[in-house]
């Protein structure tokens, strides 16, 4: 049976094309979620990008016929833009509009059809329910894959699962697995930027982050797990070291010019005037994280003393010789980054649209690096099977030059990790 399904605001920004996912079944707009479209498209960054995506597809769709009546979608179904004055909840809100617009819909008599509300908001879908309307989210880039691999091997039977590199324990060995039955030992204990493994997982990480064969890399865990410090470690790695150190491997020592590290500031599109400064002191306390892994690094010449041969830099001197670059992701639209270690940090807050910005931006020998912890979501429309590094994973799972790693031993202190076991 066909149904008719009320679209929320958050819908279409999270995906602008979101009208045309419903399949053969009826799409209704109420005429509150154009009004606030309009509001968000304004400004720079990815959430007024959405608005305006979505108004341009909206309003091609008016050139094919009266969007009050009905115009007929690709898929087979209608796509509405209703406009109701009748409130069933008590203030008027934009949310309680679109709602009473649902229940409209729902109580009319001479429809047919069932009628659903399609939030990203949960106090929208509770809200809702309460009144006796049927509610969901928007579940067409919804995921579990993340849930089924990106552990550890330890039975080579599975290995023909996926033909994304995963790693393979075999007694004391660690085996990189890729393609169907491709498998080459890795290299233990290895070191970068004197940052040791101290687990079989970081050693599996820092094999993935040095390997020239993996272009994309998603590490995912819980705080303290070493996601974000070894993959700047890895950066600087490819970035700080001179050639001479890399006999036989010029090539690889100098495939990156610079590490970038980006993290968005949630929610996503943010503009940064509410605080002093300029851009750098704006993104100061958003990108602190990023300054306390270089700062554990890297040091400082004072942090050690009597050490002649170390040929560590400051964290400060890396980022003003561009050796490092770190900058919000609000700015990523339209650049091309070729030949970057790219690190995204805290990517579980991303949209899916946003994570395909963000690697479309990637130019010929770039590696990008997702991290992020899945349980721990900050931006109020995303959950862990519907953000943009689920997404990834998903979308990769298949891909040889794509590997997925989920830590789940903490390696900050015995505290933190006791403290995320108890708390």
């Amino acid at each position: 049976m066909k149904k008719s399904f009320v679209l929320d605001t958050n819908v279409l920004i999270h995906d602008p094309e979101a009208v045309l996912h419903f399949v053969d079944n009826d799409v209704v707009l109420p005429i509150t979620v154009i009004e606030e479209l309009d509001k968000l498209k304004r400004g720079n960054g990815e959430i007024p990008f959405s608005a305006r995506q979505a108004l341009r597809l909206i309003d091609s769709f008016r050139e094919l016929g009266k969007l009050s009546s009905g115009v007929k979608l690709p898929g087979g179904g209608c796509l509405w833009v209703k406009i109701e004055e009748e409130m069933h909840l008590p203030r008027p809100s934009n949310d309680n509009r679109i709602i009473s617009t649902a229940v409209s819909l729902a109580n009319d008599k001479d429809g047919q059809k069932p009628v659903i509300l399609v939030s990203k908001d949960t106090s929208v879908r509770i809200k809702a329910d309460s009144l006796g309307l049927v509610t969901q989210d928007y579940l067409k880039d919804k995921t579990t894959v993340f849930q089924k691999y990106g552990n550890l091997i330890e039975d080579e039977a599975v290995l023909n699962d996926i033909r994304s590199v995963r790693y393979l324990k075999s007694g004391d060995k660690i085996f990189r697995a890729y393609g169907e039955n491709n498998m080459e030992l890795i290299r233990r204990q290895r070191q970068i930027m004197n940052i040791s493994p101290k687990n079989i997982e970081q050693e599996c990480a820092i094999d993935a982050l040095l390997s020239p064969q993996i272009n994309v890399i998603a590490l995912t865990g819980r705080a303290g797990t070493g996601k974000t410090l070894l993959a700047i470690a890895a950066g600087l790695y490819f970035c700080m070291k001179p050639k001479s150190q890399y006999k036989g491997h010029q090539e690889q020592s100098r495939k990156y010019e610079q590490v970038v590290v980006a993290r968005p500031i949630v929610p996503l599109g943010n503009d940064l005037g509410f605080l002093p400064g300029d851009v750098k002191e704006k993104l100061h306390p958003w990108m602190q994280p990023i300054y306390d892994n270089l700062d554990v690094i890297v040091g400082t010449p004072d942090d050690r003393e009597g050490d002649k041969n170390t040929d560590y830099r400051s964290a400060d001197y890396l980022v003003e010789s561009d050796i490092v670059h770190i900058e919000p992701l609000t700015y990523i639209r339209g650049r091309s980054l070729p030949k970057r270690f790219l690190i995204i940090d805290e990517a579980q807050n991303l949209r899916p649209l946003d994570v395909k910005t963000i690697i479309t931006r990637c130019g010929e020998g770039t590696k990008v690096i997702f991290t992020g912890d899945l349980e721990q979501i900050d931006s109020p429309f995303l959950d862990a099977a519907s953000n943009g590094l689920s997404h990834l994973i998903n979308k990769f799972i298949q891909e040889e030059n794509f590997c997925y790693l989920n830590l789940k031993h903490g390696a900050r202190s015995a505290l933190a990790e006791r403290a995320a076991e108890l708390l």
